[in-house]
């Protein structure tokens, strides 16, 4: 057999086994035997997910006492196994008992019995996140043993406990492959071709697995040197040729795929049809026909592989696998990152997809409500030739469908384009399959239904389905993907795509061409030069992008005149008259909005320029660029380097490397100065450094500088090094990581950054706090240390991307006034405290929203997006929109890191102080017995609290003497109440507001806490204040739940909170917001 592997030789590895604790002791009394006998047994292998019975056999040598026989099973007597009742206790009923009690065989000293070895969770079905979790821990090697307590003696052999029999983890992978490459080679019959590449290393450091089998080297060499060149190239001349079948023998790629390690079955399933393929020369398994009619079908090998060339992925997130998360080590979720590749593991695999550009591609995952199958719902990627793909997508998922459940003992599955209508949508192409359509492929995400040995069956049918149905229609799938690039190459906007590019109401709108004749433009021109490009560290950034997978770009040799613009040599071209066309302008374009859609599954913004902040330009001549460049393979992305001979240089505030250069140096301690004003060459939030420190960093960075003789001049303020926590999202962390932050405790630290809900009033005093998104603004809403301050949002998943007016401000320096800046949270700020700096504010325009899915976005036109405030007791920064949204928006970055340079200069140090008495201030708990309580329905009928506090309690309370922090005032709240009224006299909130301006007033209706601060409560502007009114305090609540394809849903619990001075029919509005809390997860 040929083969080419490289460190293929099988690595000997021991598997630690951990018990959960309520497991670990040894029950008293066990028995310790001396001798050891051989024990027999019928299997040796028991599962998780499947109940088996064993038969043992033992031979003592001599009659033994069989009462005073014991079993123990990895040195624990059985009845210390036990099930899972929950959570991670294990103290249920014991999961392996004696079903047979042990007796001779016919008048010999031999000992039989039989053992049953049940389901430890109860359930054949291991899905379930809280199990998911848990139960590696169990599998491994255990001995079984038989033990004469009178004699000692023991009779033991090992076995092993799996999920299922087939799952690997992550250190057997390699050994398994390498398992599989032997026996082909020992087969001087087997000629087929294997290939091992280890195509990198994942963030800890750990080999990616990727193998080609195929029916010998010469079809590898031929497809990838000859075959998929003039498809790209030259797709016409191919479907001539299949046409007059002149094409001779060639073979098409099937990718198999997992992403998600912990979603098991996607790994071994591949490990199994790896075994298959490379070593049996037939494949028999029962298939179902479009009636559902069972029988078997046989396919041969070798006539399988005379068409196709197959490709085993079998993790991109080796890390996962080893750790047992769907995230990588850096918290991502690596199927939303297949365009943004931030992250190694992505950059290494959509590489070599585009290397390879697959016919079929099978992304093996779980777990949802039912054996589920793509193609998906609409809305669609308009970059899809989707009528090319539609048609072909259908046919191989029936094909994996029946193959599935004929493998399996799953009885039915289903399509999701088929079955639902919307929320399982192909919109972006963050998702590898999706991705893998824009390479042409018929990309399908798989999904099983349960975690457990039936599902890995059903995995495995899958890739029987996929080689049946590419075998049996080869040429037509074929020419359907030459299509696709025939039309790119010929630059040709099909109308044929429209009818599937529906709105929410089913009716079709097409590609959205804005009265253009073509979808796509004929170039897309990335600037290379200062005078046309803002970034010119993120332009070459994004043709190193490009080219990486598989986009042909340009480089002008001569200047060319468009659309009014000169574009001098040297600048980069991505010409749109190409094969993969539709991946370039899915990257490059503005995008879309479907807002009117009730449902999407993802966010769908991926426009790299506007998200990553450089300048491209879409241009529509087609000739314009004709005979004036030349193609390039690679690019070199440029390096700093500072200018003239003065000492002090002007570090320009403009790209992520400044950032990433300003921290290094403060890291060895050099003098690095904040430029407060613009005056002379130097602009509000430049930096001055010395010349000689800069030099050092020539070859590391990216920066553009400008020598300064007297930088006295210029008002500056020296920086520290900034000691930065991070809570929140894991992308957070990574992007505070990526631009040189070191990250400390929040005790430790002088700015804390947070896009989450976690939120301590106690860290938080004295220092400076950066809240990102709507979590962030609920959590400084709730935490009411800044008064004043409100937020809005329609829904926490809601995203766009939208025009904005930024004003001058250190935090916004180095970006222009009008922006296209990202928000993923739905949100905006509707309570701008007194005395806050607005940074940035929604545009108010008809024009404001540009793309994304954000229903209601109306809302949010021209209201606020960002502030920052000093109060006596922190600083606070707030923004609704996103600047480090899974490390995509970094054009935002500079934002988040003005904020917290912002806060380390040595004025903002010197102004930093906890609020003095905080510690020492007290909460006032309102008694029950004060607080009056009526029901009633409202005017919607809903079950309505109405609750009055005696006015001379609050008054008493507030000349106690002592410091408040709160007074807490709870209601009676009912099983069915959902709504509150807390109405307090004015007098006595006058009161409070003099003997205790500084409090707040928390009201708690059931679980949910809403604080008010004092502050807030704005009497002074009240018209009716002359008279006897009472300051009411209306909640109403609502459950959100979130969770799109995942079977487990977040709950938020969402509190409307108006304030209002009501005095016989009269009412004042005094100030409303939301609050949310969140809930945990509900399941479907």
């Amino acid at each position: 057999m040929k083969r080419l592997s490289a460190g293929w030789l099988a690595v000997v590895m021991l598997l630690a086994f951990v018990l959960p604790s309520s497991l670990a002791a040894s029950a008293p009394g066990t028995v310790h035997a001396e001798e050891v006998i051989d024990l027999e047994v019928s299997q040796s292998i028991f599962s998780m997910t499947e109940t088996r019975t064993v038969e043992i056999h033992a031979d003592f040598g001599r009659e033994v006492d069989l009462d005073q026989l014991e079993f123990q099973f990895g040195g624990k007597s059985l009845s210390e196994w036990k099930k899972w009742s929950g959570g991670t206790t294990y103290d249920g009923e014991p999961f392996i008992n004696v079903i047979e009690e042990p007796s001779f065989v016919d008048g010999t000293t031999k000992v039989t019995a039989k053992l049953e070895f049940g389901l430890p969770y109860n359930t054949t079905n291991l899905a379930n996140r809280t199990i998911r979790v848990q139960y590696q821990q169990f599998i491994g090697d255990y001995e079984l043993a038989l033990i004469d307590s009178a004699s000692g003696l023991k009779a033991a052999t090992e076995v092993k406990l799996n999920v299922y029999d087939e799952f690997l983890f992550y250190e057997e992978l390699k050994p398994a492959i390498d398992e599989v490459f032997s026996e082909a080679e020992a087969d001087e019959n087997n000629t087929r071709y294997l290939e091992y590449q280890n195509i990198g290393q994942s963030v800890e450091g750990r080999d990616m697995h990727f193998v080609i089998l195929a029916k010998d080297e010469e079809a590898v060499d031929k497809y990838l040197n000859d075959t998929l060149p003039a498809a790209l190239e030259d797709p016409e001349s191919l479907l001539e040729k299949l046409e007059n079948g002149t094409m001779g023998e060639y073979q098409v790629p099937i990718w198999f795929n997992n992403i998600h390690p912990d979603e098991v079955e996607g790994v071994d399933a591949q490990v199994e049809l790896l075994k298959k393929f490379a070593l049996q020369e037939e494949i028999t398994f029962i298939n179902a026909d479009e009636n559902n009619e069972e029988a078997p079908v046989t396919l041969n090998v070798d006539e399988v592989l005379d068409d196709v060339i197959f490709l085993y992925m079998f993790t991109n997130n080796p890390d996962g696998r080893v750790a047992n998360t769907r995230s990588n080590a850096n918290g991502f979720d690596l199927n939303r990152d297949n365009t943004n590749q931030t992250q190694v593991e992505t950059q290494l695999v959509t590489k070599l997809i585009a290397e390879w550009t697959p016919l079929s591609f099978l992304d093996m995952h779980g777990y949802v409500n039912g054996f589920l199958i793509e193609p998906a719902t609409p809305p669609h990627n308009p970059n899809f030739e989707y009528d090319l793909l539609i048609g072909n997508m259908l046919g191989q998922a029936h094909s994996l469908g029946r193959a599935g459940i004929g493998n399996s003992p799953l009885t039915s599955y289903f399509i999701a384009r088929l079955a639902w209508e919307s929320g399982w949508d192909d919109m972006t192409p963050a998702y590898t399959p999706m991705y893998t359509m824009l390479h042409g492929a018929l990309g399908h995400t798989i999904e099983v239904p349960t975690l457990g040995q039936e599902s890995l069956y059903a995995m495995e049918g899958t890739g029987l389905g996929a080689a049946l149905f590419v075998t049996e229609n080869k040429d037509d799938l074929y020419k359907g993907q030459l299509e696709i690039f025939k039309r790119g190459v010929n630059g040709e906007d099909n109308r044929a795509v429209d009818e599937y590019f529906v709105n929410a109401a089913g009716e079709s709108i097409g590609r959205v061409r804005g009265g253009e004749d073509s979808f796509f433009p004929d170039y897309y021109v990335i600037p290379a030069d200062e005078s046309n490009q803002e970034n010119i560290l993120e332009a070459h950034k994004m043709i190193e992008y490009l080219l990486r997978n598989g986009v042909k770009v340009e480089e002008t040799t001569a200047p060319v005149t468009t659309g009014g613009v000169t574009y001098p040599a040297g600048t980069f071209v991505v010409p749109m008259d190409q094969a993969k066309r539709g991946l370039a302008n899915a990257v490059l374009y503005k995008g879309d909005n479907v807002s009117d859609w009730p449902a999407m599954y993802d966010p769908i913004v991926v426009n790299f320029p506007a998200l990553r902040g450089f300048n491209a330009v879409d241009v529509r001549d087609i000739d314009v660029f004709e005979g004036l460049t030349s193609d390039i393979h690679e690019v070199a992305v440029p390096t700093g380097r500072t200018v003239g001979k003065s000492p002090k240089q002007i570090l320009r505030n403009s790209t992520n490397d400044s950032i990433k250069l300003v921290n290094a140096l403060l890291k060895e301690g050099k003098n690095v100065e904040l430029v407060k004003e613009n005056k002379a060459r130097a602009s509000k939030g430049d930096f001055i450094v010395e010349t000689k420190d800069l030099k050092s960093y020539e070859n590391d960075f990216y920066f553009e500088t400008e020598a300064i003789g007297n930088a006295s001049a210029i008002k500056t303020s020296r920086l520290s090094k900034p000691k930065v926590a991070a809570t929140g999202s894991a992308q957070l962390r990574f992007s505070l990581r990526e631009l040189g932050y070191d990250l400390v405790d929040q005790s430790e630290a002088d700015v804390i950054v947070s896009d989450g809900s976690s939120f301590n009033s106690e860290q938080v005093s004295g220092k400076s706090y950066v809240g990102i998104g709507v979590y962030a603004l609920n959590a400084v809403r709730n935490s009411g240390m800044l008064p004043g301050f409100t937020f809005d949002y329609t829904r926490a998943n809601h995203e766009g991307l939208v025009k904005t007016d930024v004003n001058d401000h250190q935090v916004t320096a180095g970006y222009d006034e009008n922006q296209l800046l990202y928000v993923a949270t739905g949100s905006w700020i509707s309570g701008v405290p007194e005395g806050a700096n607005v940074l940035v504010t929604f545009a108010e325009s008809d024009d404001f929203y540009s793309a994304g899915w954000w229903p209601g976005y109306e809302a949010a036109n021209g209201e606020t997006m960002a502030i920052t405030k000093e109060t006596e007791d922190a600083s606070f920064t707030l923004f609704a929109n996103e600047l480090a949204f899974r490390a995509h928006t970094q054009h935002s970055y500079r934002m988040l890191a003005n904020s917290i340079f912002s806060s380390v200069t040595a004025e903002a140090e010197s102004k930093r102080k906890p609020k003095a008495g905080r510690k020492d201030s007290t909460e006032v708990i309102v008694d029950n017995h004060k607080v009056r309580v009526e029901r009633t329905t409202d005017e919607q009928g809903r079950n309505k609290v109405n609750a009055t506090v005696d006015k001379n309690e609050l008054i008493k309370q507030g000349r106690s003497g002592r410091q408040v922090e709160t007074f807490t005032i709870a209601s009676d709240r009912q099983s069915g109440d959902e709504a509150l009224e807390l109405s307090i006299p004015a007098d006595a909130v006058k009161e409070l507001k003099e003997t205790q301006p500084q409090a707040g007033i928390d009201v708690q209706f059931g679980e949910s806490s809403y604080l008010l601060p004092l502050e807030e409560i704005e009497l002074e502007n009240v018209t009716m204040a002359g008279e006897d009114f009472t300051v009411s305090i209306e909640i109403e609540e609502k459950e959100e739940q979130y969770g799109g394809r995942d079977e487990e849903k977040r709950v938020l619990n969402v509190g409307h909170v108006n304030v209002k001075a009501k005095s016989g029919n009269q009412t004042e509005e005094i100030i409303s917001f939301k609050s949310f809390e969140e809930k945990g997860t509900v399941s479907e």
